[in-house]
Parts: structure tokens; C-alpha cells; sequence
């Protein structure tokens, strides 16, 4: 029922150890999971042969030849072979929670939008996936693991026939997880935490991957993919989600949920239908940094 797609970085060193442990925990989640590897990235033809998944390597790149995610969203829409499908970063661990949580949706929406926060582990060997592989790290998450602040989006749930509109977005740079709330908010359809009913772990690990081994919040494709998106005003986190999930309900989030103020932000914003009104709206609740920016734009 599900598509499992995900685009990993080269496969050296430590980040090898946990993108293996990573799609194992995919695979794990049995027959009615399809698994999908895009991109042409050292080590992932071996890795998919070796798994014997799937690999789809024409993704198109930017001008820094950073891999993009609307190419690697179409890749995943053409090929799947599930009405539903379910981007993961190539480091978090999916859980049996997962697929009863996304069937209960899917039983109640036609449209949506499932995402949730993660728990972070330092996880530095391959984990044995034998018999009771998840309670064992459910107990080393409990007892070492840290919940991960709202402003990180690890993976999205979605109908194939969405966010066919995304954006040139560069792949592993911050922005575009916020975009995929801001489109769920504005088509307005349920954009579901569901952080209360599925557990991701994502593996702990370095820049060392990336330019200058800077955070990925650092670099210029990151003002870039905020840019793409239609600027500050549309950086949506998950606190901004209008639905949640729990074990035994999923109900819309109440005005006393959380910041009731931004709740109202959002509301607006989500029936503004442009960035150029986004902007306004967000200059109004946030005079201090939004003036001087509206100025800058005129």
C-alpha cells in the first residue's frame, strides 16, 4: 500500500553504516512496502543490487549539481507502484507504527499530509535486524534517544497525485521540508502530526558530507530553497500542522493547541493564496524583522 522512496548520500564511512540500517528498517516493514533508491550517488547501485530494490539514477541537478527534489519527487510519482507514497531521509529508521497510522488516514482522507517529529540516536554499527530488533531499540531510544525540536521534517506521506508543483529545491538543504507544510496548508488539506502515533529515529552524524562540512542551514542553496519557496513568511514547522495524530484518535488541532497567535498567522497565510500577502501578513505579526525586510523588498 505504501512507496517508500528516499534519494541517500554516497555511501562511505559512517554514513554507509546508518543509510544501510536505514533501508534495512524499510524493508523490514514487509511485502506491502515498495522501496525505491534515486540517484546515481557512489555506492547505490551496489546497495540496491545487494537489497535488490529498485534504483532510478536520471535525477536532474542545480547549478552547484546538487540533486533536485522536484526531479527526484517525479521520479518517485512515475515509477511507484502505490497510490501512496512516503519520502524519507536516507538516515531515519521507520517503525511498525507506520503503517497502521497511514492506513487510518488514508480510511479518512482522499488528501493529506502526514509528518512528525524525530527521535535523534547516536547509532555508530549495524544493527542486527533479527527477532525483536524494535523493542530493543525502543528501549535504547528511551533511554538515550532525545525528541527533536518541531522545526525538522525527516519524512512526508502523501496521495501520488500531490505536490506535483514543488520547486527546484536542492536536496539536503534546509527550506523545502517547510515548503512541503506551507503547500499542504494552502491547498488546504489535513497537514497531520503525527508525532504522537509514529516513532522515526533519525542516526546522528557530521557535515562532513557537505561543502566545507558546514550545517546544511548554513550554505547558499539554503537561502535559495527559502527563496524557491516564497521567502521567510512560508517557513512553516511542524507546530504549524492543523491536524494531529495520537495512538487512539486523530482530531484537528484546537486555537488552545499550542501558540494561539501563530495558529492565526498560519490561518491567514494558508488563505492568502500568495507569497507576496504571506509576506504582508507575516510583517504585521512579526513588525521587528518583517517591516525592515517589505521595506527592502518595495
Amino acid at each position: 500500500m505504501l512507496t517508500i522512496f528516499s534519494a541517500p548520500k554516497p555511501f562511505h564511512g559512517h554514513i554507509d553504516i546508518i543509510q544501510r540500517n536505514a533501508i534495512r528498517s524499510w524493508m523490514e516493514l514487509g511485502s506491502q512496502v515498495e522501496v525505491l533508491l534515486i540517484g546515481d550517488e557512489e555506492g547505490m547501485v551496489d546497495v540496491a543490487r545487494e537489497y535488490r530494490l529498485r534504483q532510478i539514477s536520471d535525477v536532474k541537478r542545480n547549478e552547484f549539481g546538487t540533486p533536485r527534489l522536484d526531479s527526484i519527487f517525479a521520479l518517485a510519482r512515475q515509477a511507484a507502484h502505490h497510490s501512496i507514497l512516503c519520502y524519507v531521509n536516507a538516515d531515519i529508521l521507520l517503525m511498525d507504527d507506520l503503517l497502521p497510522a497511514v492506513e487510518r488516514v488514508a480510511e479518512r482522507f482522499d488528501k493529506f499530509l502526514i509528518v512528525g517529529r524525530r527521535w535523534d540516536l547516536d547509532v555508530r554499527e549495524l544493527l542486527p535486524f533479527g527477532s525483536g530488533w524494535q523493542s530493543t531499540l525502543r528501549a535504547r531510544v528511551k533511554q538515550h534517544g532525545k525528541l527533536h525540536s518541531a522545526t525538522g521534517s525527516d519524512y512526508f506521506v502523501y496521495p501520488r497525485q500531490m505536490f506535483a508543483d514543488m520547486p527546484p529545491f536542492a536536496l539536503g538543504r534546509a527550506g523545502w521540508d517547510n515548503w512541503m507544510i506551507y503547500a499542504g496548508r494552502v491547498t488546504h488539506i489535513p497537514v497531520i502530526n503525527a508525532t504522537g502515533a509514529i516513532t522515526i529515529i533519525h542516526q546522528e552524524h557530521d557535515y562532513s558530507h557537505l561543502p566545507g562540512g558546514q550545517p546544511h542551514y548554513r550554505l547558499p542553496e539554503s537561502k535559495k530553497n527559502v527563496a524557491l519557496a516564497g521567502g521567510n513568511a512560508t517557513v512553516f514547522s511542524l507546530r504549524d500542522a492543523n491536524w494531529l495524530l495520537i495512538p487512539d484518535k486523530l482530531v484537528t488541532k484546537k486555537l488552545w493547541d499550542g501558540d494561539a497567535l501563530r495558529q492565526v498567522e498560519t490561518g491567514l497565510i494558508s488563505i492568502s493564496k500568495s507569497s507576496s500577502w504571506a509576506q504582508l501578513i507575516s510583517a504585521l505579526f512579526h513588525p521587528a524583522r518583517g517591516i525592515p525586510q517589505l521595506a527592502g523588498a518595495v
